[in-house]
């Protein structure tokens, strides 16, 4: 067995119904000046303020637009160094703004003094303020990581952040706060949360606790995702939300691969939602790997390719196509359609060669064969 470690929140608090009971008393806890970082919609966010200053507490309230760019994680910084805790209601992005917002309202200097890719890469010089991550879709897992993912646009990247301590106080996952999530919402965070389970199964770095977490979770994410592609099941909530928890911990202690290898990279270049893009390129990174795999990520990858079968009543050998034949029949748009150029695909293959997530992939890719995964994906 090879030695690993494992680090994950300081506390996880999971279940229907929790965060209205628990949310407030638990944060209150951890200091009475919290800035609360939701997403576009104030009302989806009252409850919370309500029950916060109902302890006592002194909030502010700011408002991620999107997916957090420079410029607004250098403002809630700023306004994190008001507070004595920050609090993150709302999909990926919210918490990782959040998350970017506590780590460095202890640091000296620019953000970019910190970033990875575009910036120098330093380390944090003191530990963030205490962060709690309460999500509202199940997709990106970012309520058990250890980074948070940050665009600049002057260099059409998306680049992380990335510290130990940056792992959340608190992951309170209450999968009722997702009840209604719009279809394409939950079918791009959902793909996303499937393929954060997958690629860490199959990756170089797996270890038998993230491999623990993931074996039981693809099959149980794919499953979920069906049910709620014909409606509203609260039951697939609950089980697409431990999906999601999952993926978050194990890619935070082994690995990702091709898939997220060129995420980042288009995510910057289009500004189309990561788990868009994760669920438009898991098909073609998992049908790619499998042509190039040998011995047991061959045999990781074929368990994969039998579990996407079984969801979608297609043999394990044409399991790929079907899933990338379904996402598309479900609303999920091509690369093109996400505003990639035909003209930017080698750039793109080229930038992600070199990516972090790209050095635990289960082969090693070029730039060439990346460049025609794209084209596949269009």
């Amino acid at each position: 067995m090879p030695p690993f470690g494992f680090a994950g929140p300081a506390e996880i608090v999971f279940g229907r119904g929790r965060a209205a009971a628990e949310a407030a008393p638990r944060i209150a806890a951890l200091g009475a000046r919290v800035l609360l970082v939701r997403g576009r919609s104030p009302a989806r966010a009252a409850w919370l303020r309500e029950a916060l200053e109902g302890q006592g507490c002194a909030v502010e309230e700011i408002a991620g637009e999107g997916e957090p760019e420079l410029a607004a994680v250098t403002a809630a910084a700023e306004a994190a160094r008001r507070a004595e805790v920050v609090v993150s209601l709302g999909g990926g992005a919210v918490i990782d703004l959040g998350k970017a917002a506590a780590a460095l309202a202890t640091a000296d200097g620019p953000p970019l003094r910190y970033l990875e890719v575009v910036g120098e890469g330093r380390p944090l010089p003191a530990a963030p303020l205490p962060f709690v991550a309460i999500p509202t879709t199940a997709g990106a897992g970012a309520e058990a990581t250890r980074n948070a993912v940050i665009g600049v646009p002057e260099h059409r990247r998306k680049v992380s952040l990335r510290d130990a301590r940056m792992l959340p106080r608190m992951a309170l996952v209450d999968p009722a706060l997702a009840d209604g999530c719009p279809w394409e919402v939950t079918l791009a965070s959902g793909l996303d949360a499937v393929t954060q389970v997958i690629e860490p199964w199959i990756c170089t770095r797996a270890t038998p606790f993230t491999d623990a977490l993931c074996a039981p979770a693809i099959p149980r994410g794919l499953a979920a995702l069906m049910r709620l592609s014909q409606g509203e099941d609260p039951g697939a909530r609950d089980e697409i939300a431990w999906v999601a928890l999952c993926g978050g911990l194990a890619l935070a202690n082994s690995g990702l691969g091709v898939v997220h290898g060129l995420a980042g990279v288009l995510g910057g270049m289009t500004g189309a939602a990561h788990g868009a893009i994760c669920g438009r390129l898991l098909p073609h990174g998992l049908a790619l790997n499998a042509s190039r795999a040998q011995g047991e990520p061959a045999r990781r990858i074929a368990r994969v390719q039998a579990w996407i079968g079984e969801a979608l009543d297609a043999p394990p050998e044409a399991a790929c196509a079907e899933l990338d034949r379904w996402s598309r029949a479900q609303g999920l748009p091509g690369l093109d359609g996400m505003g990639l150029r035909a003209q930017d695909r080698r750039p793109a293959a080229e930038a992600a060669a070199a990516s972090s997530s790209m050095k635990a992939n289960p082969v090693a890719l070029d730039a060439a064969e990346l460049e025609g995964m794209l084209a596949a994906a269009a």
